[in-house]
């Protein structure tokens, strides 16, 4: 009981202090908010090098967590569209090649990883915190409406070889209550009536990022991406969902869903 009441209280005290940085970067915005988000995709590429080569000479994945976050931070105010995009391809083709296996899949979760920390800072200085707080109460309705339809409703499990845990209900249901915040935000955000399609989107994005990591954790034999957070894991465990709703947002942004549809 002591033992289980010491991790309630360690997973309370990080998660509360995660939410305090978190609101506040948001809300500062500016160089504020692009450090923390370097600072997270550095810590992130760091678990994913531990998880995938964990043989590696210490000092390694330490290199490669620290060359994303500065690559993101340099190049993000110095270059823009397909200029950015191509820096930041030639990013993850060096950093994946430091990986001694599975560079294809290295690559591929580093480009995630790159990408929702780009989407992150054109959300945040392009359309305002406010977006930005769409996103997170997406991603976090999404991920309680189906953590608590999936343990009251149960029923046949979405994909019970990678995520047994993961149910039909509780996937429909995070649709549901994404669907409910995009109602809620078209009036402080000013958007029209596509912000519910495109919550859906972010929430069904979101899930594929959860589905995708219990998928590499697996593949690497390891419960967490690692232990930095007392409590919770490791940040990719925490942030999985929010990479790929991240990314997904940078799409629409970039085919002009947003500005054509949303804003409407």
């Amino acid at each position: 009981m002591a033992a289980s009441f010491g991790d309630l209280r360690d997973r309370t005290l990080s998660g509360v202090a995660m939410a305090a940085i978190g609101i506040g970067a948001v809300w500062a915005g500016g160089w504020v908010f692009q450090g923390l988000v370097g600072v997270l995709v550095a810590l992130m590429v760091w678990e994913l090098a531990r998880m995938l080569d964990a043989g590696a000479p210490f000092g390694k994945a330490e290199a490669s967590g620290f060359s994303a976050g500065v690559a993101l931070l340099v190049f993000v105010n110095q270059l823009s569209g397909l200029a950015l995009l191509g820096v930041l391809a030639l990013a993850v083709a060096l950093l994946a090649w430091r990986f001694a296996r599975d560079r294809a899949l290295a690559g591929g979760y580093l480009a995630l990883i790159l990408l929702a920390g780009l989407a992150l800072i054109v959300m945040r200085g392009a359309f305002g915190w406010e977006w930005v707080l769409w996103l997170v109460l997406v991603v976090i309705g999404s991920d309680v409406g189906g953590y608590f339809a999936g343990r009251m409703f149960g029923g046949p499990k979405l994909w019970p070889r990678v995520s047994p845990k993961k149910t039909w209900s509780g996937t429909v249901a995070g649709w549901v209550l994404a669907l409910g915040v995009g109602w809620a935000m078209m009036g402080p955000l000013g958007a029209g009536s596509g912000i519910l399609l495109a919550s859906v989107l972010l929430a069904m994005a979101g899930q594929a990022g959860d589905i995708a990591e219990s998928a590499l954790k697996r593949h690497a034999g390891v419960k967490d991406s690692s232990a930095l957070i007392p409590g919770h894991g490791g940040f990719m465990d925490r942030f999985d969902a929010m990479i790929t709703a991240a990314v997904m947002f940078l799409l629409l942004a970039e085919t002009g869903v947003i500005g054509a549809v949303i804003l409407d």
